[in-house]
């Protein structure tokens, strides 16, 4: 499920649309690539207001971002974001020729991405989060 916010980026910005098939090769490019999970805007609020700041942060951050949306939100978008391991939609996930680096969920204030997006840019890789499943003893 898309939105016109969302389907301008690769119709309009050229921003790669990254699903299984093309997900390593996508991440496996050198520099800091950006991978959009909007989730489902019509659930999601702030899908459409992330949509609108990445281009902004493209244009920010020059050549330093490589931008890729993923738009299957139910299929490729489940088990990307299962990998990634991030709880809240829309995600922005930073990943350096192929290993993790972070995400930012939600929308954040335009200060907080400039100064978190500083930080990635040299940040060194680390393990993707993932699920956890709380143990309770009984």
């Amino acid at each position: 499920m898309t939105h016109v916010l969302i389907d301008r980026l690769i119709q309009d910005f050229a921003y790669a649309e990254v699903s299984l098939d093309n997900h390593d090769d996508f991440v496996a490019q050198p520099g800091l690539n950006v991978l959009f999970f909007p989730g489902n805007p019509e659930t999601v609020k702030d899908a459409t207001d992330v949509a609108v700041v990445l281009p902004e942060l493209i244009n920010a951050f020059g050549e330093q971002l490589n931008p890729g949306v993923v738009t299957d939100t139910y299929g490729a978008g489940k088990e990307l974001k299962q990998k990634y391991g991030f709880s809240q939609y829309p995600a922005l996930v930073f990943v350096r020729e192929g290993e993790y680096i972070d995400a930012i969920t939600r929308i954040q204030d335009w200060s907080d991405y400039i100064a978190k997006i500083n930080v990635l840019l040299t940040a060194a890789p680390r393990r993707a989060p993932g699920f956890s499943i709380p143990v309770v003893a009984g």
